[in-house]
């Protein structure tokens, strides 16, 4: 029997299977520019809800002033607080629609965010499939060739 060198020949083999790892690279790096542009979404909310909710504190300060002032008639201070409360629901209602507004806004640009990275990710998942594909392809033929070899080499001994 011919003296084969089995371990030379997978050696040889596996030496031939490409390891790339710019797909891993690149993952990495979509993933950081995704989480970026995420936390700047978060934080442009973040920082519109607290411009808005100092807003409408300021508005319900001012408007409670002026419940705290001195009346001369009791039936004034009911009028006062009637007069507050309806001013404070009509303020609740505005500043509620316009944290729903913000609240819609992150909503859409998260989306269209998720939508861009998911059609990247796609598009980088197929050439990677095709590039694999066409790298696995001639691994095959030199793994076939090297078989053949070894074949030609044991049936000649």
């Amino acid at each position: 029997m011919a003296n084969t060198d089995y371990a030379q020949m997978l050696k040889d083999m596996m030496g031939n299977f490409p390891v790339d790892t710019s797909s891993v690279e690149n993952l990495a790096k979509s993933q950081a520019a995704l989480a970026e542009k995420m936390s700047s979404v978060a934080i442009e909310a973040a920082q519109k809800s607290t411009d808005l909710s100092a807003r409408w504190m300021q508005d319900t300060l001012s408007k409670l002033s002026g419940m705290t002032v001195a009346k001369a008639e009791p039936a004034d201070y009911a009028k006062s607080v009637t007069d507050f409360m309806t001013q404070s629901a009509e303020s609740a209602a505005e500043h509620m629609a316009a944290f729903a507004d913000i609240a819609k806004r992150v909503q859409t640009e998260t989306l269209e965010l998720l939508m861009a990275a998911g059609k990247d990710m796609t598009e980088d998942m197929t050439a990677a499939a095709r590039k694999a594909g066409t790298e696995m392809t001639k691994v095959a033929q030199n793994a076939t060739t090297a078989a053949s070899k070894v074949t030609s080499t044991s049936t000649n001994v």
